[in-house]
């Protein structure tokens, strides 16, 4: 990466785990992306829910050549983001599925469909 990866805890202290495991997270998807600009991560605690643990939310945004990528997990009613690392977990495999689609179009491995002309 060419910027430091940034991290943010809203509604939850700041915790070295969390911040270790993003970290580990983030350094991996350079092994898909070796063009990543920036990384920002947001991690926040919903504490609305009265009978069940706080859900959390992770939002990741990544800077690459020509595109922002952005994935947001919310799961209001996804009981398994009552774990931190599972809302990770599922945050930055979908931010690697994109990157994986971004360097496949970059290489020109995505087909492009051809548009027929229209017969007058």
């Amino acid at each position: 990466m060419q910027l430091p990866l940034e991290i943010t805890f809203r509604g939850l202290p700041q915790s070295d785990a969390v911040e270790a495991k993003i970290r580990e997270k983030a350094a991996k998807l350079e092994h898909f992306c070796d063009h990543i600009i920036s990384c920002k991560v947001a991690v926040e605690a919903e504490h609305h829910r009265q009978h069940q643990g706080n859900l959390y939310h992770v939002r990741i945004d990544l800077s690459v050549p020509q595109r922002q990528i952005v994935v947001s997990h919310e799961h209001h009613d996804n009981q398994a983001h009552e774990d931190i690392y599972i809302a990770l977990r599922d945050a930055f495999d979908a931010a690697k599925r994109q990157l994986e689609e971004y360097a496949r179009m970059q290489r020109g491995e995505v087909k492009n469909h051809k548009i027929s002309p229209v017969a007058r």
